[in-house]
């Protein structure tokens, strides 16, 4: 349906090296940069820039990539509606989430694996431009990331709204309260995400329009980092609430509410926005309205 050759090159552009791109497609380095002759040779254009090792594609070679991801997005459409046709829907769904929402996702992934047993799932922990560009490369079918990360090529779909807490050791400086302000979080030893996390920045906007300047000692991509950290007894973090409400608050540490200001971020599902949309993605999506769904009803009962 797409000629192997144009999922050389897709190959090519994700691993940006000739002997990685082959080994993911399990041939060799000299079977691969043959078949990105012949594609030069079929269009009669230079597709990748000449060098000793691989040093990009010309802008030829962007457009042709392009059309290869289209296409092989299409031929992978075409095989979950025949599968889905004969015994339901199958293949891998590829998920992208910021660190913030890897727990929270599972009340997703497992709402869609109860109703599409034959899929597997795949989760990966990304910066949210790490997922909107996996998005408009085809290579993942989702993204959960914060709402304010959608454009115009991007659908979506809101999930949950979280506010975030402060998390401290047990023997803290708060003591006797229930609530802390965002000032008085700026002045504690504190270990936040790092400074590329969409996450952190948000963070980071809430304290400068605060006038605040709060310089965390340790930085982390991982957050289950951070409750460890936390949970160590010298620092403390910023959190969502619903990464505690899903695994626990971490043994020896306290949760109290920020307050001045009160704010909250809304996190939801990314698609890329194209018609037809796969199988995949619509059955995703499904699950990601019904989820929303309960969670308003939720909402209004209690």
């Amino acid at each position: 349906m797409i000629a192997r050759k144009y999922l050389y090159l897709i190959a090519l552009a994700r691993e940006k090296h000739f002997g990685r791109a082959a080994e993911a497609c399990h041939v060799s380095a000299s079977t691969l940069s043959a078949a990105i002759r012949d594609i030069e040779s079929e269009l009669g254009v230079t597709v990748v820039e000449r060098g000793q090792q691989f040093s990009g594609l010309t802008p030829e070679g962007e457009r042709v990539l392009e059309c290869a991801r289209q296409l092989a997005a299409r031929a992978e459409d075409l095989r979950q509606e025949l599968a889905q046709m004969q015994d339901g829907l199958c293949g891998r769904l590829r998920l992208g989430v910021i660190p913030t929402g890897l727990t929270a996702v599972a009340t997703l992934t497992a709402a869609f694996a109860r109703r599409h047993p034959l899929v597997d799932i795949e989760v990966l922990s990304m910066s949210t431009q790490q997922i909107l560009g996996g998005l408009r490369s085809f290579e993942l079918d989702g993204g959960i990331a914060y709402l304010e990360s959608t454009a115009n090529d991007l659908a979506a779909v809101p999930l949950w709204c979280e506010n975030h807490v402060l998390l401290t050791p047990r023997d803290g400086p708060f003591e006797g309260r229930d609530c802390v302000t965002w000032h008085e979080a700026a002045r504690i030893p504190l270990c936040l995400l790092t400074a590329n996390m969409h996450n952190r920045q948000t963070i980071d906007s809430v304290f400068a329009s605060l006038g605040e300047q709060p310089r965390p000692t340790l930085e982390t991509d991982s957050i289950v980092s951070i409750l460890a950290h936390v949970s160590a007894g010298h620092w403390s973090s910023i959190v969502p609430r619903a990464v505690l409400d899903l695994i626990g608050i971490p043994t020896g540490t306290r949760v109290f509410e920020l307050r001045d200001p009160l704010v909250e971020w809304a996190t939801g599902l990314l698609v890329l926005n194209r018609q037809p949309r796969s199988p995949m993605v619509e059955a995703l999506m499904g699950e990601a309205r019904a989820l929303n769904l309960g969670m308003q009803d939720s909402t209004r009962v209690t």
